[in-house]
């Protein structure tokens, strides 16, 4: 399992090469990928927002260690499905209609990912109507919006009704985040939660589903 235990170390300084190396290795070896997801990649994301939070890591190294985590998962996706392994939760996240902004979302939906979420990215400039089928077809999950212009965060407050009117509200748990978003803007639209980063995004997800 010492081989295994590199894949921390790999996901923690942004090494994708040799993440997926260790990944097929262990594979190889027999480990299970249950084990290589629960006992070093999530733990490596966790300590890369930890760096990230006391300002030791910056958004290039969140960007980094969230690549090496994707290009691991890639190989490990197929193993899990298989095994029946049940992800931390379901995610539905975009960027709402008139945004085009997607380098925020893209992190947060990285972080998440490597915090063991199933992701479902639905991109930039999402319709309401779009927001309101996927959270239909992934009933109980949570929806993520971001939205970076002042703009266009009142579309958060537009899907949210669109949600409410949908019978969604109810079992869907709303977080957003974005330059212009507060916890005030948040709690005056009816969100769940409110995240600032990209790492405390995976706090705040792991709260809601809990």
């Amino acid at each position: 399992m010492s081989e295994a235990a590199e894949l921390y170390d790999a996901v923690l300084t942004g090494n994708a090469k040799k993440a997926e190396a260790v990944t097929k290795e262990a594979l190889e070896a027999g480990v299970n990928p249950s084990d290589l997801l629960g006992k070093y990649m999530i733990p490596a994301m966790d300590e890369v927002g930890r760096r990230f939070e006391c300002n030791e890591y910056f958004v290039p190294e969140l960007l980094i260690a969230a690549r090496a985590m994707k290009t691991a998962l890639e190989l490990l996706t197929p193993h899990l499905a298989a095994a029946g392994a049940k992800a931390a939760g379901q995610v539905v996240i975009g960027t709402v209609k008139g945004d085009l902004h997607d380098i925020g979302k893209n992190l947060v939906a990285s972080m998440l990912e490597g915090g063991g979420f199933q992701v479902i990215d639905l991109g930039v400039d999402v319709p309401t109507e779009k927001f309101v089928e996927a959270v239909k077809e992934k009933q109980g999950c949570i929806l993520a919006l971001s939205a970076l212009l002042t703009t266009t965060m009142t579309m958060m407050k537009a899907v949210i009704e669109a949600l409410d009117q949908a019978g969604l509200r109810q079992s869907t748990k709303i977080m957003i985040g974005g330059a212009p978003i507060t916890q005030q803007f948040a709690d005056e639209i009816g969100a769940d939660g409110y995240s600032d980063n990209a790492s405390s995004a995976v706090a705040l997800a792991r709260k809601l589903v809990g």
